[in-house]
């Protein structure tokens, strides 16, 4: 296993570069790289969705149609800089944040890369995922256990 900054997260896949960059930072804005038909787009998030990306760092790879996300990016308030945050080149997610990894469910997972590296049964195995509510990188607590 990989050793990352958020104790919490399991990842099997050494090869995956993982960021601790969200962490650091409480506010600032997102940018996308997209790809469409006429090649790669950059969206900008709107001002008032950069709070809840902040929040729920699984939503800021969740929102476009399978397939489409390659990139991700964000810019620390008062900063003009981007610093990448996902990174997805063909079926391979080659770097991402452990703030997403950390909110990352494995419905997200199953329905958006399911042609990825993200998706492994061992990684689910080894966090005790059951269904796709359950979280993919942190280890999940059996509610009939935990209750006994």
């Amino acid at each position: 296993m990989k050793n990352l900054q958020n104790a919490n997260i399991i990842l099997l896949d050494q090869n995956m570069i993982t960021t601790d960059i969200l962490t650091q930072y409480t506010a600032g804005k997102f940018r996308f790289v997209v790809k469409t038909n006429l090649g790669m787009t950059i969206v900008d998030s709107r001002s008032f969705e950069n709070e809840r990306l902040m929040k729920n760092p699984e939503s800021l790879i969740s929102g476009y149609k399978r397939g489409t996300l390659q990139t991700v990016q964000f810019c620390p308030e008062g900063s003009d800089y981007y610093l990448t945050i996902f990174s997805r080149t063909g079926k391979k997610v080659k770097l991402v944040d452990e703030s997403i990894l950390a909110d990352l469910t494995v419905g997200t997972i199953n329905s958006m890369f399911d042609n990825t590296n993200l998706m492994d049964s061992n990684q689910y195995r080894a966090v005790n995922s059951k269904t796709w509510a359950s979280k993919a990188f942190v280890m999940n607590v059996n509610k009939e256990k935990a209750a006994a």
